[in-house]
């Protein structure tokens, strides 16, 4: 299966994918992962972000196989707390300018050890974190000194189908690809 990953996106080496085969939760930064880390502000103090449907498609399919996702970020948005909800991403910590008290309490939650977690991200404060997960994993368009540091670094940018890359790759890894016949809603 392996292969079918590399003709998809690139090569990955055996230890990369040995990681992915243990991944049992995927934690995700938002702004510049799930989006392209722009924000838009209106003139009535609106804010905007634009989501990619594929990454949608592949937290879903993610969470069909049994692989839990969270979301662990900076910032507060009201934005985002609906779109992991229309995905029914049940762990959403928002507002965490330290991630390591919410990464310590979900590994509580879900009795989960630090290699059975991945966690994918963008900038310097994801490091933290990235720091004691069994798979760390930086966006294309990630800062350079993360991406440097990073197991796998994805083929595509953040807001762009990073996410649903790198769901590809826990699914692919773990012999569950086709499995998910839902919606990327």
């Amino acid at each position: 299966m392996s292969q079918l990953f590399s003709e998809l996106y690139q090569p990955v080496a055996e230890s990369v994918q040995q990681k992915a085969r243990q991944i049992r939760l995927l934690i995700c930064d938002v702004d510049g992962v799930f989006s392209d880390g722009r924000i838009y502000l209106g003139n009535q103090g609106e804010e905007l972000k634009a989501f990619h449907t594929r990454d949608g498609y592949g937290v879903k399919a993610l969470r069909q196989a049994g692989i839990e996702v969270a979301v662990i970020t900076g910032r507060t948005s009201s934005i985002v707390a609906k779109r992991m909800q229309s995905l029914t991403v049940q762990h959403v910590y928002q507002g965490q300018e330290d991630k390591i008290p919410a990464y310590n309490e979900l590994k509580q939650q879900l009795q989960l050890k630090d290699e059975e977690i991945a966690y994918i991200g963008d900038d310097l404060s994801d490091w933290a974190v990235m720091q004691h997960v069994g798979l760390s994993v930086a966006v294309h368009d990630a800062h350079p000194l993360l991406a440097k540091h990073a197991d796998y670094r994805t083929l595509l940018s953040g807001g762009f189908g990073a996410v649903r890359e790198l769901a590809d790759f826990l699914l692919i890894s773990q012999d569950k690809f086709q499995q998910f016949n839902g919606s990327s809603t």
